[in-house]
């Protein structure tokens, strides 16, 4: 199938519309670079290359011609990776130019087929390569003998400068680049040849003619020029943040270009952008409001618009600003920016607006940690009454998630999902799309349905983006893709598969360096994943290491973890006080998750004390909570917890049933810790009901022992794939104690063998298997 990019040669134009003013002070036709470009094409033409390579080079050509001037050494690599064949033709031909005479560039100019004479040629005139060697042709004929001249010159310091070893900071040759008015296509009179001379030693060199290789652009560019590279950065920036400049090469590309054009308003917001990428606030917010000010000293929108122009730029920057102040969390002068936007567009009758600032409403309210539910339907409304499915899918979205977090059943989320997916594929919007996969992810993770998750990351991740791709870029490392991979990352590690987690994190790292906005989402995955395997292994010394980076990303989970190694350290005091602090925080802000995962802690405490009655009422708020909001993994783990308090108190049999009730959702869509715990659980329920006794006294059921044998060989199988030595050695002790009262001999002596390896190994003395689950 013919690649897309090859209707460069064949189709019509295929322009982007930019405007061909000269702002920046250099005209970009007819330059040595250019003369590259040029020979190029012609040997593409002139020479048979395979379709592959082709295709390469046909993507090449926009970039080239629109982009800004590389050096001699860029542009020969740059179509080397493509065909290294033409590059080597290239070469040839400029090296014929530079090292000959005028009369080989001149040659080479009449030689070249242009679109109005050579019928056979590719280049047809309404195509882009058409379009170049037209605008090419034009420039270079209307030149003068001396214009030529200082032409040829250039073009022998641009070839002459990649081979030439650098003094100590000196240029060899005086640069020779043709000045604007030299190069006009609107000047007929040859009126500089009398200040040649005078012009040879004073024209300045061009700046990219002097860069390094791996250097951004430098120097004064044209407008498309610069529109070219500013639309491509910020597309960049906006799907695929790897391939943009660096924060500071970027910033240093910026300054240069607001430098000669500092009315520039497009350049004004990618530095607000580049600023948002390194958290810079004074920065950023230094940019948007001198963004908003070039457009209305421009004066582009009030020509059209009249005053309305004035006003539609300032209710929009208070918006913005509204937004940036969200985004770094000063809710304060956040409340202040939108008060001033939602002023501003009442005065203008401006709905959109006022929509738009209904939206960032609810969401300060949802940031502050207030119920938003009323105006959040409010905007759902009045988006669809104004016909914007963007901000009314948006507010339902929300809605979903306040609902999940309140309470709401599962099949009425996913019905007002279903809804608002049929609105996304109506209107094509494909970032709405991904967003409400990877919301459709985290509620399914949240209800504990572990494979219903996993199978909304995947689809998530292989579907095809609606987005139009540019610059060879995939538009995946939005914050959709990253919840989906780190969802993704932290079931792996439930299962035990942490090869695999590496290589999700692995791939993370790529796709989202520290630097970028949506890092921490994947840091953070990737401590909790660190800290629940090294608890899982014991190894509580390098756990409690990872506390305090967890603090950092999230003072919640940072503060949970840190109870949790305290508990195993028997620091119970401390853990105590840090898990009350926590449930009175979790309670103001509404975290039913963490407010039941701090009851189960705290009944755990109280276990260490013998105080399995008082925790049954911890447990039972516990277990209600969850069920009322349908959770069904920590309601499945406070069932857990249940069943082994009545199992201290003395009622197996009821101990048992209970755990009848968790077993399957928990094989089901539980860790495999969980698994491991539940199962080691049900071992010893079964063996307490059989009757069995330590001491080897009594008559135990031989039928509830075999099956509570299985039952511990199938718990052994999941805590060897976590390395947790710990669980295994009680297993194993059960285990040598059970095959000793059925009188096997052989497997009593092999448990006990495998229980005194772990015990000598793990150096620290065995808690009472009876003090925890």
């Amino acid at each position: 199938m013919a690649s897309v990019h090859e209707s460069l040669y064949f189709n019509p134009m295929m322009t982007n519309g930019v405007v061909h003013a000269n702002v920046f002070g250099i005209k970009d036709w007819v330059t040595p670079y250019k003369i590259s470009v040029l020979a190029l094409l012609y040997e593409m033409t002139a020479s048979k290359i395979t379709l592959p390579e082709r295709r390469r080079l046909n993507k090449l050509i926009l970039p080239l011609q629109q982009g800004p001037d590389l050096t001699l050494g860029q542009f020969l690599q740059t179509v080397e990776e493509c065909c290294p064949q033409t590059a080597y033709a290239v070469k040839l031909r400029l090296h014929e130019m530079a090292d000959g005479e005028l009369k080989d560039m001149e040659y080479f100019f009449s030689t070249l087929p242009t679109p109005f004479t050579a019928f056979d040629s590719e280049a047809y005139k309404t195509s882009v390569v058409g379009l170049f060697m037209r605008h090419m042709l034009l420039a270079y004929n209307k030149l003068s003998f001396s214009q030529v001249y200082k032409l040829y010159k250039s073009l022998q310091h641009y070839y002459h400068s990649h081979y030439a070893k650098p003094t100590d900071g000196q240029v060899g040759l005086p640069a020779l680049v043709a000045d604007d008015s030299d190069m006009d296509l609107t000047s007929t009179e040859d009126n500089v040849g009398d200040r040649m001379d005078k012009e040879d030693l004073d024209t300045p060199l061009h700046e990219s003619e002097l860069r390094n290789d791996n250097a951004p652009s430098r120097g004064p560019l044209s407008q498309k020029q610069a529109e070219y590279f500013l639309a491509r950065q910020a597309y960049l920036l906006k799907n695929d943040e790897n391939k943009a400049l660096k924060p500071a090469a970027l910033q240093e590309e910026l300054n240069n270009m607001l430098k000669f054009n500092p009315d520039f308003a497009e350049a004004h917001y990618l530095n607000y952008l580049n600023s948002m990428r390194v958290q810079d606030i004074f920065l950023s917010a230094h940019s948007l409001l001198h963004y908003f000010d070039r457009l209305i000293l421009s004066g582009s929108e009030g020509k059209s618009n009249g005053d309305e122009g004035y006003g539609r730029s300032l209710r929009y920057a208070a918006l913005n600003l509204a937004s940036l102040h969200c985004r770094f969390g000063h809710y304060q002068q956040a409340d202040l920016a939108l008060q001033e936007a939602i002023r501003i567009a009442q005065e203008s009758n401006d709905h959109v607006c006022l929509q738009h600032c209904l939206s960032w409403l609810y969401t300060l309210e949802q940031m502050k940690g207030s119920d938003s539910t009323v105006l959040t339907e409010d905007s759902v409304k009045m988006a669809a009454h104004f016909c914007l499915p963007y901000l009314a899918s948006l507010g339902i979205q929300s809605l979903v998630q306040q609902g999940a977090t309140q309470g709401k059943t599962a099949h009425k989320l996913m019905d007002a999902l279903k809804d608002t997916d049929i609105l996304h594929w109506k209107h094509s919007l494909s970032e709405l799309i991904e967003i409400s996969l990877a919301q459709t992810t985290s509620i399914w993770r949240m209800y504990g349905k572990s494979t219903m998750a996993l199978q909304q990351a995947q689809l998530l991740l292989n579907m095809s983006s609606l987005e139009p791709v540019n610059f060879s870029v995939q538009q995946n490392n939005t914050e959709a893709f990253t919840v989906a991979l780190c969802h993704l990352a932290e079931l792996h590690a439930e299962q035990g598969l942490y090869n695999a987690v590496s290589e999700i994190l692995r791939h993370l790292k790529e796709q989202f360096p520290p630097h970028s906005q949506h890092a921490k989402l994947w840091m953070l995955c990737d401590l909790k994943i660190q800290f629940e395997r090294h608890m899982n292994e014991g190894k509580y010394h390098l756990a409690e290491l990872l506390v305090t980076a967890i603090s950092a990303l999230n003072k919640t989970e940072g503060l949970y973890r840190k109870a949790q190694v305290l508990k195993a350290l028997n620091r119970s005091t401390e853990a105590y006080s840090i898990l009350q602090q926590l449930q009175v925080r979790c309670e103001k802000t509404k975290c039913t998750e963490m407010v039941i995962r701090v009851m189960l802690s705290t009944a755990e405490l109280h276990w260490e004390s013998s105080g399995f009655s008082t925790a049954l009422p911890l447990l039972l708020q516990a277990l209600a909570l969850a069920r009322q909001h349908h959770l069904q993994s920590l309601a499945s783990e406070t069932i857990l917890h249940l069943a082994f308090t009545q199992l201290m108190l003395g009622v197996p049999e009821q101990a048992l049933s209970v755990l009848h009730e968790a077993i399957e959702p928990v094989l089901a869509h539980g860790a495999v810790m969980d698994k491991g715990r539940a199962l080691l659980l049900t071992a010893r329920c079964q063996m307490a009901v059989a009757g069995f006794r330590p001491n080897g006294q009594g008559q135990a059921d031989l039928h509830l022992a075999v099956l509570a044998v299985d039952t511990l060989n199938e718990a052994a199988a999941y805590f060897s794939k976590l390395n947790c030595k710990e669980r295994l050695r009680d297993v194993h002790y059960l285990q040598a104690q059970l095959h000793r009262s059925l009188g096997q001999t052989s497997q009593c002596n092999k448990s006990a063998m495998l229980f005194r390896l772990l015990d000598q190994e793990l150096q620290s003395p065995a808690p009472p298997v009876s003090m925890r689950l």
